[in-house]
């Protein structure tokens, strides 16, 4: 399939997907392994290539706040653009294609799979998906116009212009703010900060429905201070987006870091609350509340979560607050 966003450059192909702007000489791939110049036009060699295929509770994504309590039915593919070193999906996001076995898909599967699953929506997931992109987009419209969501679980290191695209069809995102310095995404994640803040505010900007991930390793991105800039920059753009603090596991590279503290995690929530945030989770550990939504104006609980378990308790179905009306941010 041929790729879209990119042009030619000095005798190479040039990607304009992600800010690392790949030049890609002919038989080479970029940075994320499956975009590839072949005799001079960019092709992606993971169109309607599937890795993975679940039915998931939306809550997995994650997504608090945006269909609680539905499933979706999520897909993966192969590649990314980051090379994380604590990556939890390494296995299919630094892979190679002739190394997993794939799934052939076409974009009409996708709404079809849907149905026969009884799930109301699909998420582009496990990978990073914006490595998707072109099958994202067409699988994604045709979902759309069968009056099914599509929710989009990424890194954020996106170009404007293939964001724009992407927010025509899709409806939700969660999004990886893997930590708030430059030198944090440099050595661990192999990227920059500013384009996935800027990822950020546009998706937001063009009203997809957003929620925002912040997974805390020790030691690497779990300061105070750094914490305390992060919620005070989400609450600049809105003090509703639900932000997930998400506790690490060793994985991967970093498989020698301990377990975030459990009160680190707390710290971060009280950062947060004294930000001004209206909805805080804490993910990934054992918490009594941690994962509950409750009104930030009464503190009636709206929705009770245990795992991933979810009953919807003082809330109506245009996603406000039951006993006193307040708007909760949430697309029931």
């Amino acid at each position: 399939m041929k790729a879209r966003f990119w042009d030619t450059a000095e005798g190479k192909v040039a990607c304009h997907l992600c800010p690392h702007e790949c030049r890609i000489a002919d038989g080479k791939t970029g940075i994320c392994g499956v975009r590839k110049n072949i005799e001079g036009e960019l092709v992606a060699l993971s169109y309607g290539r599937a890795s993975s295929m679940n039915v998931d509770p939306i809550e997995k994504k994650p997504l608090f706040h945006f269909h609680p309590g539905k499933e979706v039915l999520s897909f993966g593919s192969v590649g990314c653009n980051l090379g994380c070193l604590h990556c939890q999906n390494f296995s299919i996001s630094q892979a190679k294609i002739a190394d997993v076995h794939l799934r052939d898909l076409r974009p009409e599967d996708v709404p079809e799979l849907c149905r026969k699953s009884t799930c109301e929506g699909v998420a582009w997931t496990y990978n990073e998906p914006t490595m998707w992109h072109e099958f994202v987009y067409d699988a994604s419209k045709l979902c759309k116009e069968k009056g099914l969501f599509s929710v989009f679980v990424t890194n954020g290191f996106i170009n404007e212009e293939p964001l724009k695209k992407l927010a025509e069809v899709i409806d939700a995102a969660n999004i990886d703010v893997k930590g708030f310095r430059d030198e944090f995404y440099r050595k661990i994640c192999k990227a920059r900060l500013q384009p996935v803040l800027n990822s950020v505010e546009l998706a937001f900007d063009l009203g997809v429905h957003v929620e925002l991930t912040y997974l805390i390793i020790t030691g690497r991105n779990d300061s105070k201070e750094e914490i305390n800039d992060f919620c005070r920059w989400v609450a600049g753009i809105d003090a509703r987006i639900p932000v997930h603090f998400s506790r690490f596991h060793p994985d991967y590279l970093m498989s020698h870091i301990p377990s975030t503290p459990i009160k680190t995690m707390e710290m971060a929530r009280n950062e947060a609350v004294d930000a001004g945030l209206d909805f805080v989770y804490l993910g990934n550990m054992a918490s009594t509340d941690g994962e509950n939504t409750k009104c930030p104006k009464c503190g009636s609980l709206a929705v009770r979560r245990l795992g991933f378990y979810t009953e919807k308790m003082a809330v109506t179905i245009d996603g406000n607050c039951s006993k006193c009306g307040e708007p909760l941010n949430m697309i029931i």
